[in-house]
């Protein structure tokens, strides 16, 4: 199929190289000059694994190309992918729908046949039915465009994976034709057994603004029980993995530490809030608030355990901070947690030294003052704390008895619970980590002890609990 793709940011890019992976001609669209060059030259101009090779497959066979002009794309193709951002607006907490209101107003007056435009971006619910009274305002007499809602999920970092074998496709459609001609884009996943779930587009809408907001919730609860662990003396890891093993709840997204970032998660649920008041329903995820709260304290609280760590005053301290992007295999920096401490550890005096495999050059772009170094030891040296804010797999694989070399004060802040505690402290580093205690008991014997129980002997009933047995819930 011939198909076009407005918007060739991270979504867009990489949804344009996999749809030319899989065999369609794609023709990728921005207003970006310099973004565009590089992708008709074979060059991402973020970084994801995966994606680089696919685009220099996929130029060199001739299957991508690129381009400014929407009249280019109108006459390339009747199916059209809308890629671009929906940021938070700067006056408040709703989505800036700006840009697809733009691509629609751009294309709509160039269509010269019937056409199916297709919203991929995280959008309110409700904005497919808006675009469609738009689109029907705009296209030429005896021209017909449908306005359809596919959402994405993907994981920066996964995204060429999760374009090419996502775990569902959601199909928002107002017709069977519309229906028909998704099911024929995305034919290579449908034979490979992927779940497709064809519905309304206000519903396909709320499967994306839902996912995100419940897994913002999830990582917001287990953050919530680490300030309980904090001022209880519990441990936040034990207790996550012991969560983990209920089917109803699953370990994922269960890891407590600085929280989420990045340009999806904060945005979507604050979205998801002025959405939900303008259709008088706000008490309904009013809780919503309260996620992204608990979330923002998390970067607080991080700075604040810093603070103490180093005597009381980060004034004058030389801190060393391990990872800038939001999160690992990404070099994006959009409401990073990472930077957001940096730049709290910058403004109370500190020297911060900052290292991220990958993002650095966004880092600098979006946070001048502190210094930037290529090099872990360099990055660490004379170093009064160190920092671990982004998971990168480069750090757990660091000596910790060779790090301890360089630094002026062995101690170690991993406020993303990623780290060996045992190994960093068996290298000589005083270790801390939100929601755990500063010196982690190691199970006895008897306490990890399992009393197997032979088949034969059917079910068991349990013993009668002793008088005054605090955990029999016996009356006392």
């Amino acid at each position: 199929m011939r198909l076009t793709v407005i918007g060739t940011g991270y979504l867009g890019a990489v949804h344009a190289a996999c749809m030319a992976d899989i065999g369609h001609d794609v023709l990728g669209v921005d207003t970006d000059t310099r973004k565009i060059e590089a992708l008709a030259a074979g060059r991402a101009p973020f970084f994801e694994p995966g994606l680089p090779e696919i685009l220099v497959r996929n130029t060199r066979a001739g299957r991508l190309r690129f381009t400014t002009s929407l009249q280019e794309a109108a006459d390339f193709a009747d199916l059209h992918f809308v890629c671009v951002g929906t940021p938070q607006r700067a006056d408040g907490l709703a989505a800036d729908l700006s840009h697809v209101e733009a691509v629609v107003d751009g294309l709509a007056p160039l269509l010269t046949r019937d056409s199916l435009i297709v919203g991929k971006s995280t959008v309110p619910v409700g904005t497919t039915r808006a675009l469609a009274r738009r689109v029907a305002a705009q296209v030429p007499p005896g021209i017909e465009a449908e306005v359809a809602w596919n959402p994405e999920f993907l994981r920066e970092g996964f995204a060429v994976q999760d374009t090419l074998r996502p775990d569902r496709l959601v199909l928002g459609v107002s017709s069977p034709r519309a229906d028909q001609v998704l099911r024929q884009v995305y034919a290579p996943m449908l034979q490979a057994g992927i779940a497709c779930i064809s519905t309304d587009p206000a519903t396909a809408e709320l499967v994306k603004t839902a996912a995100n907001s419940f897994l913002a919730t999830k990582i917001s609860f287990i953050n919530a029980m680490a300030e309980v662990c904090d001022a209880s003396g519990a441990d936040v890891v034990t207790l996550a993995d012991a969560l983990g093993h209920d089917a109803r709840i699953g370990r994922r997204f269960l890891s407590a530490g600085l929280g989420f970032g990045g340009g999806c998660l904060p945005k979507d649920i604050r979205a998801f809030l002025a959405r939900a008041e303008e259709l008088k329903v706000g008490e309904a995820v009013s809780f919503l608030h309260q996620v992204d709260r608990i979330n923002e304290r998390q970067r607080r609280r991080t700075v604040d355990l810093a603070r103490q760590l180093v005597g009381g005053t980060l004034d004058g301290q030389r801190i060393a901070v391990l990872g800038a992007t939001f999160k690992p295999d990404s070099d994006d920096v959009r409401d990073s947690p990472a930077l957001a401490v940096t730049a709290a550890l910058l403004d109370q005096g500190a020297d911060v030294r900052v290292h991220d495999p990958e993002g650095l050059d966004n880092a600098r772009a979006a946070l001048p003052g502190p210094a930037y170094c290529d090099d872990v030891v360099e990055t660490c040296q004379d170093a009064d704390l160190v920092l671990h804010l982004t998971e990168w797999p480069h750090y757990r694989a660091l000596d910790p008895r060779e790090l301890a070399q360089v630094v002026r004060s062995p101690r170690l802040l991993d406020a993303r619970n990623a780290l060996d505690p045992t190994a960093w402290r068996a290298g000589g580093w005083h270790v801390r980590a939100l929601g755990r205690p500063a010196h982690v008991p190691q199970p006895t014997a008897a306490a990890t002890m399992r009393v197997t129980i032979p088949q034969a002997l059917g079910p068991v009933c349990a013993a009668a609990p002793t008088p005054g047995d605090p955990l029999s819930g016996a009356p006392k």
